[in-house]
């Protein structure tokens, strides 16, 4: 099978030519670079009306380098290059999508109640860190029970290492983790293991170094909307249509041409559009289109605003999920004891939002935030489904926004970590673990990026200068072990150790996730798709009890003590034990212990 998204600009390649098409609405002219050295030819383009620039040349093979000189001759890459395998200063290449021979024909993707996701960062996932050496653990996570693999963004990015969130070339995967074909590779390998293969994309700002945007087309940007990267993307000012087409584009090329099964946005909340379908919409509908009707396709959001309207069901696509930082903020002040930042909307009342995120959704529903000097926060979302959230102990940022990036493993006691893994993995929303959560991995997940000179210094200090705030860091020598974003070391540390499974404490906390796995799958997958919001009561602050309605009339509910003493008189709830957790005995619960269990109708 042979898989091309088709797209109105980049470097297309046809039977017989390729055509180079780049819109620069503040370009008089454009001229086209193709190849390099003596080879290197210097052609001007059309100018076709809209602010597009389209050439179309007979014999460019690919693997072809090209880039575009605008208006004042400043050299630029193509936008929508399909590999830039010399960094983002360099030159595009040619690419040409019909090379690759997809073995995957059969793959139809797996329906949402069966996802089980696993965040990975693929520069860190293995000691090579690349797409190929990837493929080699594939097999790990199968065998724990993962259903899906999120990356995080591949998008080329300034340099050898990122996170993927300083990406600018939104079509070219970096070639720090292989070539365009090393990646298709890898998705087909997770689809031979019955794996879904989600990808990250930032759709809200571009990174700092390597986008050129503003030289020949500043209209991509909207100063009437303002984010915490400067100008918003443009999805609603004037000439915002090629703005819209490109992003649209870009995720209708990663679902058809990457075959790939879902997306998720990264800070809807920074997508800024008032227009009168926004462009999350557009892209919901774009990804069922280019997955031609014969395969499941997810939307996967995140966006502090706790906004539910996305994920409402309706006759035109939908977003599928959203990423509940809520649940994560809730167990995190109830397992780790952290109450500062952020956590102060859940401090002492840990036990109570913890209920609410599992029985309901969202803790904040259209609830004044403490955290925000009293801002109305997020929208109803009891009506939604519980698998419309998505549930999570860690990720790249909870645990690498922490100055020192530790991981929970290293935070809370390990009865606490197990029970709230039990928590996350027997609640019917999607769970999410942060690669390595499945053996508490004890590595670190720190920020790392590879910039130099004066930008390098502001990441580096910047980074200092937000801890400054805290108790811990506000000794100015203390905030200098921060570990430097640019250093090579602070990459290598945040490296999974998968060495480490051969200790007994990580080989047990795997085996523990198998375990919960498999109940999940086997009882509680099947029952999702009408599952329905629950209801939840605390007992003594740390005492909970939450039932779901699920399909076919089933119950699912769980009695659990979050807290260090014994909690008496909780009764065990009603139906056939699927999993105990700790000291959980009739009539009480001991110390971080738990009980589930399922009534069927």
């Amino acid at each position: 099978m042979r898989r091309m998204h088709p797209m109105p600009f980049g470097a297309e390649m046809r039977e017989r030519s390729t055509r180079f098409r780049l819109w620069a609405p503040a370009c008089d002219a454009v001229t086209l670079e193709l190849g390099e050295g003596k080879k290197k030819r210097t052609l001007p383009m059309r100018a076709v009306g809209e602010g597009f620039h389209e050439l179309e040349v007979e014999g460019v093979a690919a693997g072809t380098a090209y880039g575009f000189r605008v208006n004042d001759g400043t050299w630029v890459p193509d936008p929508a290059s399909r590999s830039n395998p010399r960094d983002v200063n360099a030159p595009s290449v040619v690419v040409d999508p019909r090379a690759f021979d997809w073995p995957d024909d059969a793959w139809r993707g797996r329906p949402w109640n069966e996802a089980v996701i696993y965040e990975m960062h693929v520069g860190t996932f293995t000691r090579e860190g690349t797409f190929a050496a990837a493929i080699e653990r594939l097999d790990h996570l199968r065998g724990c029970g993962v259903t899906a693999v999120e990356v995080l963004p591949v998008a080329d990015f300034a340099g050898s290492r990122n996170w993927g969130y300083d990406g600018v070339l939104p079509f070219a995967p970096d070639a720090a983790y292989g070539t365009p074909d090393d990646f298709k590779r890898f998705i087909a390998a997770a689809h031979a293991r019955d794996l879904m293969v989600i990808l990250d994309c930032v759709y809200n700002h571009f990174g700092p170094e390597g986008n050129y945007l503003s030289l020949y087309a500043p209209q991509f940007f909207n100063p009437k909307h303002q984010t915490p990267w400067g100008a918003a993307i443009n999805f609603d000012g004037e000439m915002n249509g090629p703005v819209r087409d490109f992003f649209v584009h870009n995720a209708a090329y990663w679902i058809e041409e990457y075959h790939l099964d879902g997306l998720r946005l990264d800070a809807v909340h920074a997508i800024m559009d008032d227009s009168d379908e926004h462009v999350v919409d557009h892209i919901a509908q774009a990804m069922q289109r280019a997955a031609h009707g014969d395969r499941f396709v997810h939307l996967i959001l995140e966006n502090d605003r706790n906004h539910a309207h996305f994920l409402r069901p309706r006759p035109a696509p939908h977003a599928t999920a959203q990423w509940n930082d809520d649940w994560h903020h809730a167990a995190h002040v109830l397992l780790a004891g952290e109450t500062d930042g952020y956590y102060a909307d859940y401090a002492g009342k840990g036990t109570w939002y913890l209920g609410r995120t599992l029985a309901e959704g969202y803790a904040y529903q259209d609830d004044p935030s403490p955290f925000r000097n009293g801002a109305r926060r997020g929208e109803p979302s009891r009506g939604l489904p519980p698998t419309a959230m998505i549930d999570f102990l860690q990720n790249h940022d909870q645990v690498g926004n922490r100055a020192m990036g530790e991981r929970l493993a290293s935070l809370a006691k390990p009865e606490a970590l197990r029970l709230g893994m039990a928590a996350l993995l027997l609640a019917p929303a999607i769970p999410m673990l942060f690669q390595g959560d499945e053996y508490a991995a004890a590595t670190p997940f720190l920020f790392f990026c590879d910039f130099h000179g004066d930008l390098a210094t502001a990441v580096r200090e910047g980074r200092r200068k937000e801890f400054a705030a805290f108790e811990r860091f506000s000794d100015p020598a203390t905030r200098e072990k921060i570990p430097d974003p640019n250093a090579r070391e602070t990459f290598e540390r945040s490296k999974l150790r998968w060495e480490d499974l051969a200790a007994r404490e990580h080989a047990d906390a795997l085996e523990h996730v198998r375990r919960l796995l498999e109940v999940r799958m086997r009882e509680i997958a099947p029952r999702l798709m009408g599952a329905r919001a629950g209801t939840f009561r605390t007992h003594d602050d740390r005492g909970l009890s939450v039932e779901w309605p699920l399909a076919g009339g089933a119950r699912l509910r769980l009695a659990a003590n979050f807290g260090d003493a014994p909690l008496e008189a909780l009764a065990p709830p009603a139906g056939r034990v699927l999993h105990t957790e700790g000291d959980a005995g009739h009539n009480r619960l001991g110390p971080w212990s738990g009980i589930w269990t399922l009534e069927d109708a």
